[in-house]
């Protein structure tokens, strides 16, 4: 597994409480917070305009949308990411549920052994 130091991780949260929480344990974890992005066009545009490693991204953005443009856009461009839900695979495309997931409420150790298997 690799490790997360200088590793630029693009948070995509629609809740910007837990943002902040995720964006604290990727900082605590030596990445560099790319966002957060809100939704899916400020995603996009980070990742048109950043230079980005990987992702975590919230699977549900609300009002009915989900992350899966970016997450087809990661997976396009070969950035890695992992998938961020509370309501398991039933959240996810089908195509999706092969990728790393972690289940909400976030847990810190959690997301960072899941991050490192990106690379």
């Amino acid at each position: 597994m690799g490790s997360l130091k200088g590793k630029r991780v693009l948070v995509v949260e629609d809740e910007p409480l837990i943002a902040i929480v995720l964006a604290d344990i990727l900082e605590d974890a030596g990445c560099v917070v790319v966002g957060p992005a809100y939704d899916t066009d400020q995603a996009l545009a980070r990742i048109s305009s950043d230079a980005i490693d990987a992702a975590v991204l919230d699977v549900n953005l609300g009002s009915g949308l989900t992350s899966a443009p970016v997450a087809d856009v990661l997976a396009a461009r070969s950035i890695p990411f992992i998938f961020a839900t509370g309501y398991g695979d039933n959240a996810l495309r089908a195509e999706d549920r092969k990728r790393f997931r972690v289940d909400k409420p976030y847990n810190a150790d959690k997301i960072r052994e899941t991050l490192k298997k990106c690379w």
